[in-house]
């Protein structure tokens, strides 16, 4: 959907936080006239009010009703569309887009493809991945711009001064249908992996894997580069676009630590900053899509040694008193903690999990910790007491040390003495959401950071962000 197709229609935002922030200002821009409502919580009314000088009505109550009053509401990717208001005003004809979708309507060419775009999604890796290929094409001598789930929303960069040659868009579950439904085309589209996430969102983990795969089901991407190591990505048949498959002999893939083009050596990556072998098998799906844009993949791969790492990503902060202190807020799911303990194998590690609970199975990590686990577990968080219960069994085995945390404070203090002075690793990857204790994982990446020792401020930009 375009922006000028609002015009005369009654339109309503949903959500004030900085997407919706940033799509009152283009609507503004673009149609001054256009009468818009705000649909926000009471705890961001009075801050709405004073951004907007009057130029919303706000309302507080959300209902099936209110919403129905509008032919198209712009909501914020948290918001889900799967709640009871918003299935009975869609049922109703009230349509739901986001600003992914304005962004990606705007940018299309005559025939629907938003050129030298290249969206990346997947339940891990995605945010390392895209700051990745951005660092790719720029060293290449590509202005790029980097936006999106990442921290940028889309609809900030909407009109920038100089267009970049290409877009590298991270695209979180929330967003991905929002491309399949806004009549646009990506050029190319990663999708990296598959694991159940954010269920309380979408309702059902079924649905997830549909709203994920949406981007290249419906959203019939140029080029979609998948990972041929996914079960449900490799049984995928995409007749209206071209796949190319990574993580297999034929293509880009990793032996060992080397990174290979068929049967071409092309760079190790032993020593490069990419945190975790997880990631440095992402960079393959980088240089797939680099490729496919029609590029030098194999001189530019060697780039990646300038790459800077992300925060909360697996991040080392720094050593104390002979503990070293990994901060990775981001892991949401309990097979992104497996993958971080998998990237400190063999060293003794206290792993701090648990946060906001979305009812994700955690029986397979509970069966991974029968002969991979750390030296001690912390639980904390909502679903802390569902993972200590699943986790007794095995710690009544002496298989590691196991302990309830309160908070992330208490959490912290008890991983940091489960250590000793022996020192070791303390490694915070919740596989949970933040949700309660914290605003988002930022806030919890930093609240540990200040509680190992460390300046929150100075571990927290993302590098690269926005277009250069």
């Amino acid at each position: 959907m375009r922006i000028s197709q609002l015009e005369g229609k009654r339109v309503a935002l949903w959500g004030w936080g900085r997407e919706g922030r940033a799509a009152f200002h283009v609507l503004q821009q673009r149609l001054p006239s256009l009468p818009l409502t705000l649909f926000c919580p009471e705890s961001e009314a009075a801050a709405a009010r004073a951004e907007t000088a009057g130029a919303l009505q706000l309302e507080t109550d959300v209902t099936a009703a209110a919403l129905s009053r509008f032919d198209v509401v712009v909501k914020s990717p948290g918001i889900s569309p799967y709640g009871e208001a918003a299935r009975h005003a869609a049922a109703a004809g009230t349509r739901f887009i986001g600003g992914t979708s304005l962004w990606f309507g705007e940018h299309a060419d005559d025939d629907g493809v938003v050129r030298g775009s290249v969206c990346v999604t997947g339940t891990k890796g995605k945010s390392t991945t895209t700051s990745l290929l951005a660092h790719l094409l720029r060293a290449a001598g590509h202005r790029t711009g980097l936006a999106g789930n990442i921290g940028l929303p889309l609809l900030e960069v909407l009109d920038p001064q100089s267009a970049p040659h290409y877009w590298a868009l991270e695209l979180s579950s929330y967003q991905t249908a929002d491309v399949a439904h806004s009549g646009a085309r990506p050029d190319v589209a990663i999708v990296l992996n598959i694991f159940p996430e954010h269920l309380d969102w979408h309702g059902s983990e079924q649905r997830y894997v549909d709203d994920k795969l949406s981007l290249v089901n419906e959203g019939h991407p140029r080029i979609a580069v998948l990972n041929a190591a996914d079960p449900q990505l490799r049984a995928l048949q995409l007749p209206q676009s071209q796949i190319v498959w990574f993580n297999q002999p034929e293509g880009w893939h990793m032996v060992g630590e080397v990174v290979h083009r068929g049967a071409q050596a092309v760079f190790d990556t032993s020593n490069t900053p990419l945190p975790g072998r997880h990631n440095r098998g992402n960079l393959c799906a980088v240089l797939a899509a680099i490729e496919a844009l029609g590029l030098d993949a194999v001189a530019l791969a060697p780039a990646v040694q300038g790459f800077r790492p992300l925060p909360n990503r697996l991040q080392r902060l720094g050593e104390r008193d002979g503990i070293v202190w990994i901060n990775d807020s981001i892991s949401t799911t309990p097979h992104a903690t497996l993958a971080a303990l998998d990237c400190f194998a063999g060293q003794r590690i206290a792993l701090l999990v648990g946060g906001h609970d979305r009812g994700v199975d955690w029986q397979d990590f509970a069966e991974h910790m029968r002969d991979n686990a750390p030296v001690e577990i912390v639980t904390m968080g909502n679903n802390g007491p569902r993972i200590h219960a699943l986790l007794q069994p095995l710690a009544d085995q002496g298989r590691f040390g196991l302990h309830a945390a309160t908070d992330l404070p208490q959490a912290v203090e008890l991983a940091r003495a489960a250590l000793g002075a022996q020192g070791g690793v303390v490694l915070l990857s919740p596989g949970a959401p933040s949700f309660g204790a914290y605003r988002d994982y930022v806030a919890r990446g930093r609240h540990f950071a200040e509680l190992a020792g460390f300046d929150p401020e100075a571990i927290s930009a993302i590098p690269g962000l926005g277009i250069a």
